[in-house]
């Protein structure tokens, strides 16, 4: 069995993950690399929806019989955790979505209705990068189809990194908002934030993060990073799908107007107008996503009780093998870094002249799960002029020997295809 310095127990760890035990395919043990898609899920996570759905299930907030309080306290008590997992200075910038997906669509569509000195319309302009997630692009496509604000990008070198050549070119003093992907979900790339920031800053430009990456994998710091919105997601980070969540400045957070209205996130109602509770309710409209946070809550518990730093240890020594193995298959290219410096536990590449997606295929007959396909990131495939990408993405319970299973895999592509 390969050792590699820095690995996490991983035979101590996978035992809290039931499915990858799982038998597919004439008793093949599967072999989960699509860690960037959704990650599996601890028995402690699965533990606390089952016993929240088992022992205090209600509706949360207004109720005042125990089990309402019960609920209440969980929930609340998941925004907690949250908030101590990303430093957040505050509770209240904590907002529960339903995905970062809807975390960025809240930011676009506040910019879209606030008024100034906030406000994105014709005479201002929006920054995003060609490495983005579509969640990422389209948001802000519509908000600049709705205001008549102009949007650019940052372009792409050839080895995977944003093109910061003309950084000054690209955030003027007409920018009103930089959104971009700290950690890439195709390339890998994890991008340079300060640099960016620091230029966002000098023209007054708000800074929207998606950390949909970067949570599950590495210490996230919203105070270290100096953003003003930070966005992720709960089913990458061994939490259930449902729930994502929006951070934060406070005071913008106070300035800037709801994007769905309905009950809990008013103060008072009448005939002619409402008055909006403070924020976090502010902007979680109707019932949220009661289980769900308190599932995320329960995975923010269990990577905490790991460690994030170990974490990125492990993914960081798992990556640099897998790098160093399929840069020796045949015909294959890695498509952005090269090497595991500055990229995360994701790895996306080509094999000659098969697709993408019968190479999937025959993967998937040998047990070996990875993403094909365009990744919600298409721009990025037409830059570098492929039709689409095989990416194999790993996390805390991936193993050295899940990497030469895939090797051996590819090997096995290339002689089916001759």
């Amino acid at each position: 069995m390969t050792q590699l310095p820095g690995l996490l127990d991983t035979e101590a760890i996978r035992k809290d993950f039931p499915l990858l035990d799982r038998v597919v395919h004439d008793g093949k043990k599967i072999v989960y690399l699509d860690n960037a898609a959704t990650s599996q899920k601890p028995r402690q996570v699965l533990d606390a929806l089952n016993a929240y759905y088992e022992r205090y299930n209600a509706n949360v907030h207004r109720g005042v019989h125990v089990l309402a309080e019960e609920a209440t306290a969980l929930y609340e008590g998941a925004r907690d955790k949250v908030a101590a997992f990303i430093n957040a200075p505050s509770r209240d910038e904590v907002i529960f979505t339903k995905n970062a997906s809807e975390s960025l669509n809240l930011v676009a569509n506040m910019l879209g209705w606030a008024d100034e000195p906030y406000r994105v319309d014709r005479e201002t302009e929006i920054v995003i990068s060609e490495m983005e997630h579509h969640s990422n692009i389209v948001p802000w496509q519509l908000l600049s189809q709705r205001t008549g604000a102009k949007l650019k990008w940052f372009g792409l070198t050839d080895d995977g990194r944003l093109d910061l050549s003309n950084i000054d070119e690209i955030i003027t003093e007409k920018t009103k908002i930089v959104s971009f992907t700290l950690v890439s979900n195709l390339l890998g790339t994890v991008n340079p934030v300060e640099t960016i920031i620091r230029r966002a800053q000098e023209v007054g430009a708000l800074v929207c993060i998606d950390a949909s990456q970067a949570a599950p994998h590495m210490v996230l710091d919203v105070q270290a990073l100096q953003a003003d919105f930070v966005a992720f997601t709960g089913h990458k980070m061994c939490g259930p799908t449902g729930i994502g969540v929006l951070w934060g400045r406070q005071e913008l957070l106070e300035d800037l107007p709801p994007f769905l209205g309905g009950g809990e996130m008013i103060e008072t109602v009448s005939m002619h107008s409402s008055t909006y509770a403070p924020a976090p309710h502010k902007f979680e409209a109707g019932t949220p996503p009661i289980a769900q946070a308190v599932g995320l809550g329960a995975a923010v518990d269990y990577l905490s009780s790991i460690g994030m730093e170990n974490i990125a240890a492990h993914e960081h020594a798992i990556t640099e093998y897998a790098v160093q193995r399929l840069l020796e298959v045949p015909d294959l290219r890695i498509i952005g870094p090269s090497t595991a410096e500055d990229r995360g536990a994701t790895i996306s590449f080509t094999l000659g002249d098969i697709h993408p997606h019968d190479v999937g295929q025959v993967l998937d007959e040998q047990g070996i799960a990875v993403r094909v396909g365009h990744h919600c990131a298409r721009p990025v495939c037409l830059r570098y002029g492929i039709p689409a990408t095989t990416r194999a993405s790993f996390y805390l319970y991936s193993t050295p020997g899940e990497v030469d299973a895939l090797v051996e895999g590819l090997e096995h592509v290339r002689n089916f295809f001759g």
